[in-house]
């Protein structure tokens, strides 16, 4: 699985491609600004993008922009963003564009090689990835409607699907049966007033909600 790397810091550079090929990954190119990325991707067509949210020449917002480039120009390219501090109004444009192959991480996760691996193989193969301490910020705005109809446990597994866990992954964190996941999502399904479609379909537009009120 070929990846693309921007970062300008060289020495956090090298490491992500080391962890990443741990992972399995093969590192077709690296940049340093939003410029050499798009010229990367436009190359190499890779199967992940993974890319710092603050680039020169502004060190603003450069990579979020740029990825929203790749996926207007190649749609369906997973890209993963890397930030130093949580901003989680990113997550949000970033999946408000398009709802798979899409992640958001700290790069403190780095540091936790099989968790950051698992995260960008999940995003990799089409899922999302939301930073934990993004999920539990958002969490914290409790004031918005529709989240307000939520019980504890419901806004639970909600911010675990918004991690990208799947029904097993949440069972495990709460240690309960998947059986009692599954009727926590049904009821969150219920009370976002969700349609019933396909239920992956249902737990994007779950999770979309969920970022959404965030910023209300």
């Amino acid at each position: 699985m070929r990846a693309v790397i921007a970062e300008d810091s060289v020495l956090l550079r090298v490491g992500l491609i080391k962890v990443l090929e741990m992972g399995g990954f093969q590192v077709a190119a690296e940049a340093g600004d939003a410029e050499g990325l798009l010229a990367a991707v436009a190359e190499h067509r890779p199967e992940l993008a993974l890319i710092d949210v603050r680039m020169p020449p502004g060190f603003t917002d450069e990579g979020v922009r740029a990825a929203m480039e790749i996926r207007r120009r190649w749609p369906g390219t997973p890209v993963v963003l890397l930030s130093q501090y949580v901003e989680e109004r990113y997550a949000a444009d970033l999946l408000s564009a398009n709802t798979s192959g899409v992640g958001y991480l700290l790069k403190q996760r780095v540091a936790d090689v099989a968790d950051f691996v698992a995260a960008v193989r999940r995003v990799a193969d089409g899922g999302t990835a939301l930073d934990p301490q993004v999920v539990a910020q958002l969490l914290l705005r409790r004031d918005n409607d529709p989240l307000t109809r939520l019980t504890p446990r419901e806004r639970e597994v909600l911010g675990l699907m918004a991690e990208g866990r799947s029904n097993a992954g949440i069972a495990q964190a709460l240690v309960v049966s998947e059986s009692a996941v599954a009727k926590h999502i049904n009821n969150i399904f219920a009370k976002l007033g969700l349609p019933v479609v396909d239920a992956d379909h249902r737990r994007v537009l779950a999770v979309l909600r969920f970022l959404g009120a965030s910023r209300a």
